[in-house]
């Protein structure tokens, strides 16, 4: 007997890019197989771009480069051996190399006002979702901002630009084969902004003034060259260039300058695009030979709803001869004008300014005359409100030493009770040895903070603290402690969880990542921490590690399986525990929709409903996507996306026509596996009723043999429309009709549809392919004899 053949090695089904090579092989145990393959259950004799080798027992289907007709089901049959598997040609978004390197490699540069048009374009299987981003957000359409797309390209235009639209931008483009991100840099040039000021005094006496200020914040893309200054005389009009400075010097003196006259000067950046706007300072007045120099700023002493008493020290400088008083001015904080206080010099060296407005905001400063003149001003005071001075902050609370070691010492505590009119603006820490009455301040902190580390103390070495809060009416009472470093000052610490913002309640984890969650707490002695899930155990892929004040789940690689509710327990040992909970979940590529039905409920119009996928109980973002097909070698179409329902109609129905559907489900992941329909979906077509008035004929004999009163017609159609050959056939009795192609009856293959209405003949080729292409005969027959008819269909790319 003939030993039976074995199959070895089978088939495998794989992903292939379009334009990528593709191969199938399959092992069988004999080398006198002669093997047949299949594509879609029809026997494969030749296909454009497809090989078929065998060498010994490996039969190969090699195609050099894979199109979307090469998509399929494909069988291998030889002996007594059987092997399938489908390739799937992908083809995801795409972008010429060239265009992309030069947009990526080399920002995108634009001058103020103009406008800017991105044009990216791209290739791939549609439909191809293109959107554009900055800072993370999708831009959309606005009064400047405007994003189209085709089917071959994305475009961003922006009428006109400024520095605001400077930036990184990203594209991305999106099908169902996978997705293309692309990074692109926008850069504005403009005007610098105006230097920052304001505009310093740093020197003025009767010989030359030196003003200081700083770089602009934004040099407008460009770097600043120089600076412009300019003066002006107060009660003049016209402004006088006094010089420039280069970009690196900052400051400007001019010596042309009059005693006892005051000046306004402003201060121009200016770079390769242009100058920008003034920085003006207030008025400068120049010293007198014999005037006195400024004081130092003035000093708020008090407050209250409408009285603000301040303090200032005499010039270092006098001047030529003794000090007779000073001058004091105010203004409202933000405001430029100075308003004098009093008519006259004020002698004393400290002043109470009545008559103000109670909640306002007020500044002052003070300039000394001598018998010369008045001399500079002295810099603004601090900003001070005309208000009744508040209470100071209470005590903070539960004030002690949550951990120490041989050298320092941590503290934590409670804000104080809150109380009207107190609240805390920060806390002031400060220590003193035990040998010493000398508090010595450790820290100032922010109101947010309520703990520090006191560092640098010696082993065994006992402290006093303090902590006091500080608030506007000045610090409130001390709390103060002993501790000493490596013991804490309290003997026990109940344990408690420190959650702040970094720990969250809900999670939301891809499968395939890390699980990785850090709890801190604290504790004295240490307490014991045990982790759960749902209220079990942890499983046995989890790794927990806990230090001194925190401890950390790690899973390396999140399953599905690991989503519930994890809670982490603190024991003292004594029976007293504290617990804390949150949630995990974990995501991943949806899972696929249910069952799909198919209902009329409007004439020649098909309803799509489905189960939907399992993954809807947990997936927020989840979609779906309908695509149909129309015969079983065709290509799928979409129909609808971005679906959130589990409902879709389909309008276009075309009687007479066999329908597939598909319905996959979608996320941020990915897509899911299809559910699709297994028996095709028809709306019967219904015939046209004829009458027809049978002819006369004379004489006995009416039968006569076929003819073609209107023969077949060549026909060169466009790879995936359709192709309808028809032609017109005499004859009695009414001949028998047959198409084949390449000597083929088609009669019975599904992927033609053949029609015979009255002499009438057609036959239509649904999703036109390469394979198609070929001569078509018609053969018409009856009793009395029989005529052919032929025609070549021709199949041209799609361009």
């Amino acid at each position: 007997s003939v030993p039976r053949c074995y199959l070895n090695k089978q088939l495998a089904t794989m992903r292939v890019l379009k334009g990528e090579p593709a191969e199938l092989s399959c092992t069988v145990s004999r080398d006198n197989v002669t093997g047949t393959w299949f594509k879609d259950g029809l026997k494969l004799t030749s296909m454009d771009g497809v090989v078929f080798e065998k060498k010994g027992l490996v039969h190969k289907l090699i195609i050099n480069k894979a199109e979307d007709i090469h998509a399929g089901k494909y069988r291998f049959e030889g002996g007594d051996v059987k092997t399938e598997a489908s390739i799937f040609v992908e083809d995801p978004p795409q972008v010429d190399k060239v265009l992309l390197k030069n947009l990526t490699s080399v920002p995108t540069v634009a001058k103020a006002g103009e406008g800017v048009k991105l044009r990216i374009p791209f290739e791939g299987r549609g439909p191809i979702r293109a959107a554009w981003l900055k800072d993370r957000m999708e831009l959309g359409d606005d009064s400047r901002i405007r994003v189209d797309k085709t089917d071959t390209c994305t475009t961003l235009s922006i009428s006109s630009c400024d520095r605001r639209d400077c930036g990184d931008y990203k594209v991305r483009l999106k099908n169902d084969s996978g997705v293309l991100e692309i990074n692109l840099k926008l850069m504005v040039i403009d005007k610098p902004q105006p230097p920052a000021g304001p505009i310093k005094i740093v020197e003025s006496s009767a010989n030359n003034i030196t003003i200081q200020w700083k770089p602009p914040k934004d040099d407008g893309g460009k770097p600043v060259q120089r600076y412009l200054v300019e003066r002006q005389q107060v009660g003049r009009n016209d402004w006088e260039t006094l010089g420039e400075t280069p970009r690196s010097c900052t400051s400007f003196t001019t010596n042309k300058v009059e005693e006892e006259m005051s000046y306004y000067f402003r201060v121009r950046a200016t770079n390769a695009e242009g100058v920008s706007d003034a920085l003006e300072s207030g008025e400068v007045k120049a010293a007198g030979k014999g005037s006195p120099g400024a004081p130092d700023r003035p000093e708020i002493i008090s407050a209250s709803r409408d009285t603000i008493t301040i303090s200032w020290k005499a010039p270092c400088k006098t001047g030529t001869s003794q000090i007779m008083g000073y001058i004091v001015q105010k203004r409202k904080k933000g405001t430029v004008t100075w308003l004098p206080v009093t008519n006259v010099p004020v002698k004393d060296k400290k002043l109470k300014v009545t008559g103000l407005k109670k909640g306002v905001q007020y500044e002052f400063r003070v300039a000394a005359v001598n018998a010369a003149g008045t001399g500079q001003p002295s810099d603004p005071s601090e900003p001070a409100f005309a208000r009744d001075p508040t209470k100071s902050p209470g005590q903070v609370q539960d004030l002690k030493v949550s951990s120490s070691d041989s050298t320092s010492v941590t503290l934590t505590w409670n804000k104080p009770e809150v109380q009207d009119g107190n609240d805390v603006k920060g806390y002031e820490v400060e220590m003193r040895p035990c040998n010493s009455l000398s508090w010595t301040k450790c820290f100032t902190l922010p109101a947010g903070s309520t703990s520090c580390r006191v560092q640098g103390l010696q082993a065994r070495e006992k402290v006093f603290l303090r902590v006091r809060a500080l608030g506007d009416g000045g610090p409130g009472e001390a709390t103060e402690l002993e501790a000493c470093a490596g013991a804490a000052a309290a003997a026990l610490v109940s344990p408690r969880f420190l959650i702040d913002d970094t720990v969250k309640s809900f999670l939301l984890i891809k499968a395939g990542d890390p699980i990785r969650v850090k709890i801190p707490f604290e504790g004295s002695p240490e307490p014991v921490v045990t982790w759960l899930k749902d209220g079990l155990p942890l499983p046995g892929r989890a790794a927990v590690s806990t230090e001194e004040g925190s401890s950390q789940l790690l899973l390396r690689a999140a399953e599905l399986g690991d989503s519930g509710t994890y809670t982490v327990e603190l024991g003292d040992g004594l029976g007293k525990k504290e617990t804390f909970s949150f949630q995990v979940q974990i995501t991943d590529v949806p899972q696929p929709p249910g069952a799909i039905r198919l209902e009329e409920n409007v004439p020649n119009t098909v309803t799509v409903t489905w189960e939907p996928s399992a993954s809807e109980q947990w997936e927020k973002n989840l979609y779906y996507t309908v695509l149909k097909r129309e015969s079983q070698k065709g290509l799928w179409h979409v129909l609808g996306d971005l679906i959130y329902n589990n409902k879709f109609t389909f309008t276009r129905v075309v009687p007479g026509r066999d329908y597939y559907f598909r319905v996959v489900a979608k996320n941020d992941l990915g897509a899911s596996d299809p559910s699709e329909t297994v028996q095709p979906w028809r709306i019967w077509k219904k015939k046209a009723e004829f009458q027809v008035k049978a002819q006369k004929y004379r004489g006995v004999n009416q039968n006569q043999p076929p003819r073609f009163l209107v023969p077949l017609k060549c026909h060169v159609v466009v790879t995936g429309s359709e192709c309808h050959m028809s032609c017109a056939v005499g004859g009695h009795p009414p001949p028998k009709v047959t198409w084949y192609k390449d000597s083929r009856d088609l009669s019975r293959d599904p992927n033609y549809f053949c029609t015979n209405d009255f002499g009438v003949c057609s036959l239509v080729v649904l999703g036109v392919t390469k394979q198609d292409e070929g001569e078509y005969m018609v053969e018409a027959s009856n009793e009395v004899g029989r005529a052919f008819s032929k025609a070549f269909l021709a199949i041209k790319g799609n361009c």
